[in-house]
């Protein structure tokens, strides 16, 4: 079954269309919003991902939907859940997460569509808790998951398994959101 569209006062968050591909690429290859990534992504490899996104979100009723903004641009970025098994002490996990342009970066859509996300994955999916994690140096991430209430332990925090020894953002913070009506 294939994932819901869900809406909010100024997104839509919905399966991707084909047109989303050539804004998925430009914002895959911007170094200023892949920082905290290993590098930006080629057209290739963004269309690869996108694939892999767009396959989760029609097997799954979760994933990383395209947002766009009512009214304006048709795609800004994702936001959504994606199933996470590599290895770290918290995993299998649900992790929340986020990648918007850099124009629609501080205008409170990452917010907007994960607080939404957060209630569809509670309400609807009964799921018991949401992880996300970033590299410590990702301070406006981090910033996003205190302001949607999950909690940081400093116990939970680990080195990605993806990432070589001595990689800058091989640390990375963990951060927990309970499901509070299970």
């Amino acid at each position: 079954m294939p994932a819901l569209t869900l809406k909010t006062e100024r997104l839509i968050l919905r399966l991707w269309k084909q047109e989303d591909l050539s804004e998925f690429a430009k914002m895959n290859a911007d170094k200023r919003v892949m920082e905290f990534f290993p590098s930006a992504l080629s057209e290739e490899e963004s269309n690869s991902l996108a694939d892999k996104i767009q396959k989760e979100l029609k097997e799954k009723d979760y994933g990383l939907w395209a947002v766009e903004v009512k009214g304006g641009a048709s795609f800004i970025g994702f936001v959504g859940l994606h199933y996470q098994d590599f290895t770290a002490p918290f995993t299998p996990c649900i992790e929340i997460g986020w990648r918007l342009t850099l124009e629609h970066q501080g205008k409170g859509h990452a917010f907007e569509a994960a607080s939404k996300v957060i209630e569809y994955a509670f309400k609807e999916l009964k799921l018991e808790e949401l992880v996300s994690f970033t590299t410590i140096k990702n301070l406006r991430s981090i910033k996003l998951m205190k302001k949607l209430g999950m909690t940081h332990d400093p116990q939970d925090d680990f080195d990605h398994s993806k990432l070589p020894e001595g990689h800058p953002l091989r640390p990375h913070v963990l951060f927990r959101l309970k499901n509070q009506e299970i």
